[in-house]
């Protein structure tokens, strides 16, 4: 009797772990639009409209998310508030980090601010309505979906890519930095564009 219960538990354990390995890849964004465009945007912070252009002459963090996330948002966020501050100050000026949340209906401009707060970055909470955030997702290859949970508090959760997307002082897209990354290589990434200046349209 044992050994057929024990192939059993093996079957689900399998089973469970190739669901949390598939989630995880999409988490990861391994799913991308082709050839993302980028540009600029208009999205709502708990102090009103803010804009891409808002940021020109700066370095810019773009990251999809919301607040509700378990895991894979509060790793990213950390790991991009920590290369913030591992830069010397002057540079940290030059960088600015945008939270956008693709879960509108429970990520009010407020709650979304007072989450990032919670980093100590000066990071910005953004959101909008659904078409609005669904326009900037496209050009910006990113993707996300609602996953109901039945018999949950929460009711649904958010899978989303979870690329850091890496904007130039003109508001060009210039790369994507995957979850994961250590601060200091994120560090790497963003020194030549703060030491290397450009001539602002």
């Amino acid at each position: 009797m044992r050994k057929p219960v024990l192939a059993l538990i093996v079957v689900i354990a399998a089973a469970v772990a190739a669901g949390l390995f598939a989630r995880q890849k999409f988490h990861a964004g391994s799913t991308l639009t082709a050839r993302p465009t980028g540009g600029d945007f208009t999205l709502q912070s708990s102090r009103g409209p803010v804009s891409l252009h808002d940021f020109r002459g700066k370095v810019v963090l773009l990251y999809f998310g919301y607040t509700y996330c378990p895991d894979i948002c509060p790793t990213s966020l950390g790991n991009l508030s920590a290369a913030w501050r591992m830069l010397p100050p002057d540079l940290r000026d030059q960088v600015q980090i945008l939270f956008v949340s693709v879960d509108p209906k429970r990520d009010t401009p407020e709650r979304l601010q007072q989450y990032a707060d919670f980093f100590n970055a000066r990071i910005i909470g953004l959101t909008a309505d659904k078409a609005t955030l669904d326009d900037v997702v496209r050009r910006y290859g990113a993707v996300y979906r609602i996953v109901p949970v039945k018999e949950s508090r929460v009711g649904y959760l958010v899978d989303h890519s979870a690329f850091t997307y890496v904007i130039d002082r003109n508001g060009r897209l210039i790369t994507q930095i995957p979850h994961g990354t250590p601060p200091k290589e994120i560090v790497r990434t963003l020194m030549p564009l703060l030491t290397h200046k450009e001539d602002t349209p």
